[in-house]
This record gives structure tokens, C-alpha cells and sequence, in this order.
């Protein structure tokens, strides 16, 4: 397997993928709800850095193929989560930040960069920080990593496999790799 996380320090870590630009295509991925809705988590974006927003996750809607939940998320998967978030930067077509996570583990961020690459390509990067404890870090290193599957097959004009399928690929990689 490619495309591991990086752990940066105890609160951080790093993906980077190359994705099949222009740019602005990459940035509708991020941007426009329903196609964030298509490899991570749908909703409308706020007009203004700030101001709240909420993102719906439905994981079995990821993909036409279908694959049984693990246990501990058949009821989140049978009915979705709603997460509240804060939009702390927007700069199109390179750079967007907001909150993450649950209040109740600590409020962290994710910051989305877009970079030119040679032959039209695009160096996404993704850094979550201020992650409060390596049990979150691992278990959203795990979900990254598997939404991030689902994006370069979106991105690559592919049929994503079912995403619990992807998500059992990576279960449990990460606890081994997070000091």
C-alpha cells in the first residue's frame, strides 16, 4: 500500500496525493458539497471564513457498491452523522482550512492545499493538526486514508469499491504506524 499518512508530530499528520488536474476541478472536489458528498462528506460551504457549516457523512452513499459496516458503525452508517464545522480559510483554487471533529475529543483543523504539478497533475495535500490524542490521530488516519482512495478513484474518472471495503484494508494499519 501507498500514500500513508506522515505523522508530523504528536498532533499532525500529512497525506499527499497527485491527482488529475486543472486545479479548478481538484478545488470542486473540495468545494462544492455534492461532489465532496461523493468521496468524503456532503454540504454546503459558508459564504464567509468564520461562520459555521455542517458536513453529512453517509459512508455506504460513497460508492453504487455495498459492503457491511464493522460493527461499531452499522447505526452511524444506517442513519449518517452530522458534523458542525468552522470555515478558518478559503483562498481558490489552493488553500481551504475549517474545524474538525467532535468538541467533545478537542476541536482540530484540516487544511486542504492544491499545487501545480508537471503534466497538467495536481499535488493535493492534506494536514490534520491539533489532533488530541493518538487514538484520534489513529483512527482518522485511517478514515483519511481511506476517503483519499475514494477521491482518486472519483478524480481518475473510476468507480470507487465500496468504501467499507476500503476501510477494512486500512483497519488497524495505522495503529501500528502512530507513535
Amino acid at each position: 500500500m501507498e500514500g500513508f499518512a506522515e505523522q508530523l508530530d504528536a498532533h499532525t499528520i500529512r497525506f499527499v496525493r497527485i491527482l488529475p488536474g486543472p486545479i479548478e476541478r481538484v478545488w470542486d472536489y473540495l468545494w462544492d458539497g455534492k461532489k465532496r458528498g461523493e468521496w468524503f462528506a456532503s454540504g454546503a460551504m459558508p459564504t464567509q471564513v468564520g461562520e459555521k457549516f455542517e458536513m453529512r457523512f453517509k459512508h455506504s452513499e460513497l460508492s453504487p457498491h455495498q459492503a457491511t459496516p464493522p460493527e461499531k458503525f452499522i447505526e452511524m452508517d444506517k442513519t449518517g452523522h452530522i458534523s458542525t464545522n468552522i470555515l478558518l480559510a478559503c483562498e481558490p483554487p489552493r488553500r481551504l482550512v475549517f474545524t474538525f471533529g467532535p468538541e467533545t475529543r478537542g476541536t482540530s483543523e484540516v487544511e486542504f492545499r492544491l499545487d501545480p504539478e508537471a503534466g497538467g497533475k495536481v499535488r493535493f495535500t492534506l494536514t490534520h493538526s491539533k489532533i488530541p490524542d493518538r487514538q484520534y490521530m489513529v483512527d482518522v488516519s485511517g478514515g483519511w486514508h481511506s476517503h483519499l482512495a475514494v477521491l482518486e478513484e472519483r478524480a481518475n474518472g473510476r468507480t470507487p469499491p465500496a468504501f467499507w471495503d476500503v476501510w477494512r484494508i486500512h483497519d488497524g494499519i495505522y495503529d501500528k504506524r502512530i507513535a
